[in-house]
């Protein structure tokens, strides 16, 4: 099986296990991831996932050797036809690295060891925040088998760096180490080598201990008021920030008063 789930309380850890390909991607892997994220959606006490790749890889991408076997030009179209954007108001289908199109509503932290490369660089920047281990890094690397970027990374990449800093990444394929990740903004904490799933973990645990309903409307604000004028945004952010308010606001509010997480305490909420 390539994919489990290992679940603790409130927190998933989604394992992607092809090893023997440095965790890349098929058909049927990429289905399984998707099906496990889709679990960890729907599930009430699920409140935060991490990805991780085993084996010492977070996901090298599209698994070239399937990708081979695709030459033949009907097995071509049969494959990404069923991949493409419905035009009939049919469900979207899963992405080529699983679940790159699905929007949650819950945060999704990625573990990176080791190589995130071409489409698995595309994975690991779908994830909410990325924990790199020192000797892990990213890059285009598909650049070099003429394969392009359809897993949103012409997309999410410029987001997180800037367009010239995407363009230069993009366009030359280079590998871009754990260190200069974290300087331009592509992971936002640096482990450790053996040490990303642990502390991705621990952030997802204490993401978790949050009142969960404050957590996903801020999360949704952010992500949904880029590229809207500060008055839409401000808009959006009101309108779906006082229902957790009323909701989880006042009762913690309440808390406070009586004497609960006083002087930035986190422990006791």
């Amino acid at each position: 099986m390539s994919v489990r789930i290992e679940k603790k309380l409130h927190v998933w850890t989604v394992i992607h296990s092809r090893p023997e390909v440095r965790n890349g991607m098929d058909p049927e892997s990429a289905q399984a991831l998707m099906d496990a994220f889709m679990e960890f959606e729907n599930d009430a006490m699920a409140r935060t996932a991490v990805l991780w790749g085993e084996g010492g890889n977070f996901c090298s991408g599209w698994d070239l050797k399937y990708a081979a076997s695709l030459a033949n030009e009907e097995k071509f179209k049969s494959e990404f036809e069923s991949l493409s954007f419905p035009k009939d108001g049919t469900p979207t289908p899963r992405g080529g690295l699983g679940p790159t199109r699905l929007e949650l509503t819950k945060p999704v932290i990625g573990a990176i060891e080791g190589a995130a490369v071409a489409g698995g660089m595309e994975l690991a920047m779908w994830c909410d925040m990325r924990v790199m281990a020192k000797n892990a890094y990213l890059g285009v690397y598909c650049r070099r088998w003429g394969i392009t970027l359809v897993d949103g990374g012409t997309v999410r990449l410029p987001r997180l760096v800037g367009q010239g800093k995407a363009l230069e990444i993009a366009m030359t394929g280079r590998k871009v180490p754990a260190d200069e990740c974290y300087q331009i903004g592509l992971c936002e904490r640096i482990t450790p080598e053996g040490q990303a799933r642990k502390i991705a973990e621990e952030i997802a645990n204490e993401i978790a201990r949050f009142p969960q309903e404050a957590v996903r409307a801020d999360r949704a604000s952010i992500i949904a008021t880029h590229g809207m004028s500060v008055r839409q945004g401000l808009e959006f952010e009101w309108e779906h920030g006082l229902q957790a308010i009323e909701n989880e606001g006042l009762k913690g509010a309440k808390r406070f008063s009586e004497g609960a997480g006083r002087h930035g305490d986190f422990k006791k909420i």
